[in-house]
C-alpha cells in the first residue's frame, strides 16, 4: 500500500509538473521569438534561420525554470493532497512526517539529475547548434531592410545609405566599407538595384564613384557600372562561441591543472575557441559552478515543500502558513540566482555560496523538526 500511494503522488506531481513546464516554457518561447524576429527585419537573415535558432533556444528556457516549476509542483500537489484530505491515507499506513519528507527529497534526484544532463550537456549544445546557423548563414533579406534617408549598418564593417526607393530601385546611394583600422572605401551611385543571382545578393550600382581612403592617400576614380556581391559580408550580431555554448570539458581543461580534476584523470583536450586567461577564468569558474552545483536546490525546495505536511487545513493559522513556505522557497530559488554572482569574486564570497545550500537545509530542517515536536 506505501508504494501504491507514494506512486500516485509521485505520478501526480509529475503530471502537474510537465503541463506547467511545457505552457510556461512555451509562453516564455514565444515572447522570446517576437524578441528575436530584429534576425531577420535588423540583421537580414532568412525565416529558416530565425526559426532554427530560436527552436535551439527552447531547452535553454527549460532549464531555467525547471527549479521553480519542480518547487510548484511539489508545493500545489501536497497542498492539494490536504485540502482533499490524501495525505490521512499516508499517516494511516504508518508512514511518518518525517519519512515523508525523505521520500520527497529522494523522488528530487530524479529532478536534479535532469537538470544536470541540461545545464551541463544539452543546453551548451543546443546554445551552440543556435549560433552556427546564425554564423553559417547567408544575409537573404538585405533587400527588404534597407530603408529611405536611413543609415543601414546590419552588415558588419559596412554602412548604406539610399535617399529614395521605389520597388526594387534605390536612388541617390552611398556605401562606406570599413576594411581596415586606417583604411576605408565610400562608393557613391546615382542608380542601384539589387539581384538575388544564385543565391547571392548583388548589388547593382550605376552613374557612381569610388574613393579609396589607405592610411590618409586618398584615389577616387568614376564608373558607369558595377557589383557588388553583399553575401560576402557578414552580420554584425556576435557569432563567436561564448562561454555558455561551451562543452564542460572545454570549461574543466581551464581547471585541468587543479588537484580535483588530477586525481580524476579526466581526458581533457584544448578548445578551439575558449581562452583560459585571467581575463576570462572567473567566468568560466562560475559557468561550471551553474551547471553542476545550482541543482543542488532542488532537494532543498522540495523538503522546504514538504513542510506543508506539519499544517492542516483546519489550523487556524493555514492559509498564514502556506504563504510562509511558498515564500520561503520562492525566495531560496531568488538567493540560489543572486549569490551565482558573487562566485569567485573573493575567498569569502565564494564559501559563503557553497555553504548556503547546507544553511539554507540546516534552517529548514531545524524547524521541520521542532515544528514536528510540538504537534507531537
Amino acid at each position: 500500500m506505501e508504494k501504491f500511494i507514494f506512486k500516485k503522488l509521485y505520478n501526480n506531481i509529475t503530471l502537474f509538473f510537465i503541463v506547467s513546464l511545457v505552457s510556461i516554457s512555451l509562453i516564455i518561447w514565444i515572447i522570446q521569438a517576437i524578441n528575436y524576429l530584429d534576425i531577420v527585419s535588423e540583421d537580414g537573415h532568412g525565416m529558416k534561420i530565425y526559426f532554427m535558432y530560436t527552436l535551439y533556444n527552447f531547452p535553454k528556457i527549460i532549464s531555467r525554470i525547471l527549479l521553480f516549476i519542480f518547487f510548484t509542483s511539489v508545493f500545489f500537489i501536497i497542498l492539494r493532497y490536504e485540502e482533499k484530505n490524501e495525505l490521512l491515507l499516508f499517516w494511516i499506513n504508518g508512514i511518518n512526517k518525517t519519512e515523508f519528507s525523505r521520500k520527497i527529497i529522494k523522488f528530487s534526484l530524479i529532478y536534479l539529475l535532469i537538470q544536470l544532463v541540461l545545464s551541463s550537456y544539452i543546453v551548451p549544445y543546443t546554445q551552440f547548434k543556435a549560433k552556427s546557423f546564425l554564423r553559417g548563414s547567408k544575409i537573404e533579406y538585405l533587400p527588404s531592410i534597407v530603408t529611405e534617408k536611413k543609415f543601414n549598418d546590419a552588415v558588419k564593417n559596412l554602412t548604406i545609405f539610399i535617399d529614395r526607393k521605389e520597388n526594387n530601385m534605390l536612388y541617390n546611394v552611398l556605401i562606406k566599407e570599413e576594411i581596415s583600422k586606417y583604411s576605408f572605401q565610400i562608393i557613391t551611385a546615382k542608380k542601384g538595384q539589387f539581384n538575388l543571382q544564385t543565391g547571392n545578393n548583388v548589388l547593382i550600382l550605376s552613374e557612381g564613384q569610388i574613393i579609396n581612403n589607405e592610411k590618409g592617400s586618398i584615389n577616387s576614380f568614376s564608373f558607369e557600372n558595377t557589383e557588388i556581391n553583399l553575401s560576402n559580408y557578414m552580420s554584425k550580431r556576435t557569432l563567436y562561441p561564448k562561454i555558455q555554448e561551451a562543452s564542460l570539458k572545454d570549461l574543466l581543461f581551464c581547471f585541468k591543472d587543479s588537484i580535483l580534476l588530477k586525481k580524476i584523470n579526466l581526458s581533457l583536450i584544448k578548445p578551439k575557441y575558449l581562452l583560459c586567461n585571467k581575463d576570462y577564468i572567473d567566468e568560466i569558474f562560475k559557468e561550471i559552478v551553474k551547471r553542476l552545483y545550482l541543482p543542488i536546490y532542488i532537494p532543498l525546495v522540495a523538503m522546504i515543500a514538504s513542510i506543508l505536511i506539519l499544517s492542516s487545513r483546519d489550523y487556524i493559522n493555514h492559509n498564514y502558513f502556506k504563504t510562509l513556505m511558498y515564500l520561503n522557497g520562492f525566495g531560496t530559488i531568488v538567493i540560489s540566482e543572486i549569490s551565482l554572482r558573487y562566485v569567485g569574486k573573493t575567498a569569502e564570497s565564494t564559501i559563503l555560496f557553497f555553504s548556503l545550500p547546507l544553511i539554507i537545509f540546516s534552517i529548514n530542517y531545524w524547524f521541520f523538526n521542532n515544528k514536528l515536536k510540538v504537534k507531537n
